[in-house]
Order: C-alpha cells, then structure tokens, then sequence
C-alpha cells in the first residue's frame, strides 16, 4: 500500500467533514462569505447601509428637501489566519494496518484546528467594535443569584439594538458560568441528547447556551462572554490542505496541513460581550 497516494486527498475530505463537530464560537458565525476568497491575504469588503432618515408632516404641499448621502456601514475581513501542523509519523504501512491509528492522529490535527478557530473567533470579544454590556472598567461579578437578571441585562440591551426575540441568539460561556446558571435555572437541562453537539448545554428562554474552555479573557483574567446573533460576526475558513511526504532525512514519511480563515465583527449592535468574574 502506497501512503502517499491514498493518504491525502481522504486527509483533506475527512477535515472538512470533521472540523464542524468540534466549533463552539464558529457554530454561531455568519459563514455565507467563505466561497467568495481562496488566498491568504484575500479580503472580503462586506457591505452594509446606513438607515435613510424619514421625515413627517402634518397638510399642506410635499416639499423634499436635497437628497442626502446615506453612510454606509461596510467592513473588510482579511483572510490572514492559518492552523498548521507538520509532523512524522514513521513507517507508515505498518502503521496502517493498525485500526484506528490513522482516525486517532486525523481527530487529533482536527481538534487542534477546530480548536485554533475557535480561539480567534473568542478573541473578536476584545475587538474595538464590541459592545460591553456596562462602559465601567470593573466586571460583574456572577452569582447564582444574579445571573439570571444579568442575561437579561444583556439580551434587553440586544432588543433595544433592535434585535428581535424571534432571532436566533446564543450566549456562549464558561464552566464556571454555566454551573451557576444551572444552579439559577433548573429548567436548563434537557434529555436531548443532541444538546451535547457543539458545546450546546441548554436553553434559557430563546437564548441557545453553549459551553466551552476558549472564552476570551481580559487582562485580569476576567471572563469576556459572548451573547449574540448567529450574524454578528462572520467567519470563512476557505482553504484546508494536507499532504503527505517523503522528509529527506530519517526513514519515516509526514503529513503537514493547513487550515486558511479568517474572523470580523460585522454586526456589532448584534453581540453583548460581558466582562465578569465568579
């Protein structure tokens, strides 16, 4: 059996196949642009308008004023982040005899790609654009008794940015987070058992709460949660490759790949971040 040509092209099909199962913060981003780049460095200019302004009177002859110009709301999202791996995996016939030694090493390089993305779309949270749920530099402090009226807090100021409550929101948070609203909320849990995929814990409300270990964090340390529209930010991961070789030195054969993304606030009335602490 010839690794270097069986392995690749079911590397590549098996990433992209995979790669969802692990997203948390990616699940819930406008993916739409991905098709429209296929290059580092590409950039996708994604569009937006202002809103005209609208005038009322009361009688009388309809007189317009001179047009104005409506600001538009555009943002560029650069493609520019790449996961990578490189590593030997040594007489590899062998090694493809052996069950599950393949899918093991293929899961792996998945989850730390996954894990990659999932890293940089966190990150967006301290983005300039993102709207805090309070201006004070200190954080809120969580408790199972405040928890509650504290995502509450966050989705009212999502509805004032009108955000309509048939949207879809998630709010994606930490362990710690999560066991307090678990203590706040009985009715979180479900026997779903597809409430499991993608970090998915619960739901309060119209809200779809999700878990996971790569909420970004200030510089103190304090936890920066996501509470958004699945089109708040937008996400294109547009290249994924791999491809087996022959290292020039040692008897072994390596696979190195690459994942291509990148990640952009574009709707920032429509993501709360809340800074807070346990």
């Amino acid at each position: 059996m010839s690794y270097q040509n069986y392995i690749p092209t079911m590397w590549a099909k098996t990433i992209e196949r995979e790669l969802p199962k692990n997203h948390v913060f990616v699940t819930d981003t406008n993916q739409q642009y991905e098709g429209e780049v296929a290059n580092q460095g590409d950039t996708v200019r994604i569009l937006g308008v202002g809103k005209p302004t609208v005038t009322t009177q009361t009688g009388g002859s309809v007189v317009f004023t001179d047009a104005e110009t409506v600001e538009d709301t555009s943002v560029s999202m650069v493609i520019n982040q790449i996961a990578k791996f490189n590593y030997q995996v040594g007489d590899i016939d062998k090694r493809l005899a052996v069950n599950g030694v393949m899918e093991a090493l293929q899961a792996e390089a998945t989850a730390e790609i996954a894990d990659k993305q999932d890293i940089a779309v966190s990150a967006l949270s301290l983005d300039k654009l993102a709207v805090r749920y309070t201006a004070a530099a200190s954080p809120t402090t969580i408790t199972a008794s405040n928890v509650l009226a504290t995502l509450d807090g966050c989705l009212q100021k999502l509805y004032e940015n009108n955000v309509s409550p048939k949207m879809f929101i998630s709010a994606t948070v930490t362990p710690w987070f999560y066991m307090l609203l678990k203590q706040a909320y009985t009715a979180l849990d479900t026997n779903n058992t597809a409430i499991l995929e993608n970090g998915m814990v619960g739901k309060y409300g119209n809200v779809l709460i999700r878990m996971s270990n790569n909420v970004s964090e200030d510089s103190s340390g304090n936890s920066l949660i996501q509470i958004k529209t699945n089109k708040a930010l937008a996400f294109a991961c547009p290249l994924i490759k791999t491809e087996a070789y022959r290292p020039e030195k040692g008897m072994s054969d390596a696979v190195k790949g690459i994942a291509l993304f990148g990640a952009k606030v574009v709707r920032p009335k429509e993501m709360i971040v809340l800074n807070c602490k346990a």
